[in-house]
């Protein structure tokens, strides 16, 4: 149900888009559709891209609120430095605050909170620069994946079988700002659930064409295939409640997404907690949400509602 109903309840709203981080191209498709979304509903909404030009327009009083449609990290709105600061002017936004975003851009030490707690997630290796990276495979094993610790996108992300092709991933690797991860790879199906507000969407069993779920199958490619729900029964049940579970363990709140893999013999590992999801033609919550029964306007507003923090 929705809790408001007068789209001038939201007042004026910026959707803000783009920025300067590695996820710029995928932030603003999914700002035009949101935005697009928010006006066919009635909304007050205008797009604004990047975090200086909101801050600008937000010190001007020209916004009620803020619909925070930026991905990634470095300016790119999901890593908890935007949140502060509209924290500090009281401006509220939707998603996740402070702590929730810059514990789940931080993949390492999301598996740490979830480690700490006993929840299942892929054995890792904090790599700092400089580190011994072949160490770091021994301890591990093959096959592992090599990722940057802070992006989302899967971008700088590589499947390494083989010690000859460990030093290509770091380089890869290492074109991100900040540390990186190497955990192992859990060879089975990737899954993904969708959280809004307090409801646990369907589960989606993500199936690409290609080896796994790179940025070509995420954003480009036609041919990915999205089973939704993704399991059935109890084992449908146990996932989306392990989801809510990770979600809450790193202070996530409003909405978000969860991305897990599940190996042959059924046990579900949990990888890293989207803030802010993408929201273009292939994304995956609008997906999961059209199975519930909630087609994109409404995500949205739904969305958008989470802005109101007292009522959550």
């Amino acid at each position: 149900m929705r809790k408001i109903t007068d789209p001038a309840q939201f007042g004026r709203v910026a959707v803000v888009m783009g920025g300067s981080s590695a996820e710029r191209e995928v932030s603003l498709d999914s700002g035009r559709n949101v935005l697009a979304a928010l006006k066919a509903r009635g909304v007050d909404a205008h797009g604004i891209d990047g975090i200086p030009a909101l801050l600008d327009a937000l010190r001007a009083g020209h916004f009620a609120r803020v619909f925070n449609i930026l991905h990634g990290q470095h300016g790119g709105g999901e890593d908890g430095v935007l949140q502060g600061a509209l924290e500090s002017l009281h401006v509220p936004y939707t998603g996740s605050g402070v702590l929730g975003s810059a514990l789940s851009m931080d993949k390492t030490r999301s598996k740490r909170v979830w480690q700490s707690l006993g929840l299942p997630t892929p054995k890792f290796v904090a790599l700092p620069r400089g580190a011994d990276v072949h160490a770091a495979a021994k301890e591990i094993g093959f096959p592992l994946i090599v990722k940057p610790a802070c992006e989302g996108s899967s971008v700088g992300v590589t499947r390494v079988f083989e010690e000859k092709d460990l030093d290509a991933a770091v380089e890869l690797a290492q074109k991100y700002p900040g540390d990186l991860l190497m955990e192992t790879l859990i060879v089975g199906d990737e899954l993904t659930v969708g959280i809004l507000g307090r409801q646990v969407l369907p589960s989606i069993h993500i199936v690409p064409k290609g080896a796994f779920y790179d940025y070509n199958a995420k954003y480009i490619a036609e041919d990915t295939r999205y089973i939704c729900p993704g399991l059935e029964g109890e084992a449908e049940a146990s996932l989306r409640a392990l989801s809510l579970e990770a979600f809450d363990a790193l202070g996530c709140f409003g909405w978000g997404r969860v991305d897990v893999m599940r190996d042959r013999e059924g046990r579900n590992w949990l990888l890293e907690v989207n803030t802010a999801p993408g929201m273009t033609s292939h994304s995956l919550v609008p997906k999961a949400a059209a199975v519930a029964g909630i087609d994109y306007q409404e995500l949205c507003w739904r969305v958008l509602e989470t802005s109101f923090r007292e009522e959550q």
